[in-house]
Order: structure tokens, then C-alpha cells, then sequence
């Protein structure tokens, strides 16, 4: 199993950047996939998830609701994050997480950084 994320940068306060989560090795449409994010001295926490097949279900953290968007495309096994209005406190690496049948699948993580 293999995740690439990409699409990390550094950006303005207020700007958009969007992730990308390129997966390989499972049955992609069958797996609900969900974004991560570890800031310096912190613990990992939950950004989005979404669940499998269509991605009818998607859930977020409250620092982001509103601001931010997980999706998913089937056809090219690829989970996105649109991050909107970002804040300096949206500082973190990112990570992008498989929910397998027995275990799950990590990426290597991709730097966003909000600065002035």
C-alpha cells in the first residue's frame, strides 16, 4: 500500500491550498480515507474523513467546518483536501490516512505552512 500526498506550501493567512492523496495497493472505493495533521509539540489529530464508495458521509474537526473540504475521486483512486481561509493555527504537516479491513495506511505527509 502506498500513499503520496501532495500539495503542501506556504501560503498568506486568508489564501487556499489544496491537497492531493494519490493511493495504490487497496481497493481504493471500498476505503474510507481521512486527512491527519501534527503541528510541532502536538498530538496527530483528526482533520476529514470520508467514508467509502460514493462519500456520502464526511466528517470534521470543529477548527475546520466551514473552512474546509474532503473529497474523493474513485476513478482516480485520489482523496483531496480544499483548505480555505487559512490561519496561521492550520500550520502542521498533513497526512493522509487508509482505513483498511485490518489495519491502516499512512502517508509520508506533506508541510502546510500559514504565515505572514
Amino acid at each position: 500500500v502506498q500513499l503520496v500526498e501532495s500539495g503542501g506550501g506556504s501560503v498568506q493567512p486568508g489564501g487556499s491550498l489544496r491537497l492531493s492523496c494519490a493511493a495504490s495497493g487497496i481497493i481504493f472505493s471500498f476505503t474510507p480515507m481521512g486527512w491527519y495533521r501534527q503541528a510541532p509539540g502536538k498530538q496527530r489529530e483528526l482533520v476529514a474523513s470520508v467514508s467509502s464508495g460514493s462519500g456520502g458521509s464526511s466528517n470534521y474537526a470543529d477548527s475546520v467546518k466551514g473552512r474546509f473540504t474532503i473529497s474523493r475521486d474513485n476513478a482516480k483512486n485520489t482523496v483531496y483536501l480544499q483548505m480555505n481561509s487559512l490561519k496561521p493555527e492550520d500550520t502542521a504537516v498533513y497526512y493522509c490516512k487508509a482505513s483498511g479491513s485490518y489495519k491502516d495506511y499512512w502517508g509520508q505527509g506533506t508541510q502546510v505552512t500559514v504565515s505572514s
